[in-house]
């Protein structure tokens, strides 16, 4: 970093192990991305009067050349070490799509496809498609997407993703609606 990483801790003790977290979680988030010009890290305790718990906030600043700024804020309410885990994962997924657009980089999609419900099980809340060349897909009530499984009827039209899970192939993000079909 052009800028030594600096370091602001509100509403709360600054204690040695906590600046060492953070200085090492710093200095992977460089190691990621050594373009970094410079990193400020704020923790706040905000309401350090309540009776119970504790709630902690952490924002990260990161600079980078060509975008500007990285700004991540992040909040948990027991533990200091988990909202700093979460902001700086949170910041590396940010670096990351800065990265992929400074390469000019798109994110591939899988295709959407294209079928109909053949077969509905609610009690136990699956079901499966029939896709265009007839093969039978798996699908649970947790994929669908914009839809409610009550709503679901034999015969429907729907649209999916396909993806591979470990009993095989399934779909994934089920929507109905008027879809192209055969």
């Amino acid at each position: 970093m052009q800028k030594p990483l600096q370091i602001t801790i509100h509403s709360m003790e600054h204690s040695a192990a906590l600046d060492s977290h953070i200085r090492d979680k710093a200095a992977k988030l460089e190691e990621f991305y050594p373009r970094m010009t410079a990193c400020h890290v704020t923790v706040e305790q905000p309401h350090r009067h309540r009776q119970q718990g504790a709630e902690f906030e952490v924002r990260i600043e990161v600079r980078v050349p060509g975008r500007g700024e990285v700004v991540v804020n992040r909040k948990h309410a027991e533990d200091v070490y988990v909202a700093l885990r979460d902001a700086f994962d949170a910041a590396k997924r940010q670096l990351e799509e800065h990265i992929r657009l400074q390469r000019g980089d798109t994110k591939a999609h899988a295709p959407a496809s294209h079928g109909r419900i053949k077969r509905l099980f609610p009690e136990e809340g699956h079901g499966f498609i029939e896709t265009a060349d007839g093969r039978e897909l798996y699908f649970a009530r947790e994929n669908l997407a914009g839809a409610s499984f009550e709503h679901l009827a034999v015969g429907a039209e729907v649209q999916f993703i396909e993806e591979m899970a470990q009993e095989g192939p399934q779909a994934k993000r089920v929507s109905l609606g008027k879809h192209r079909f055969g």
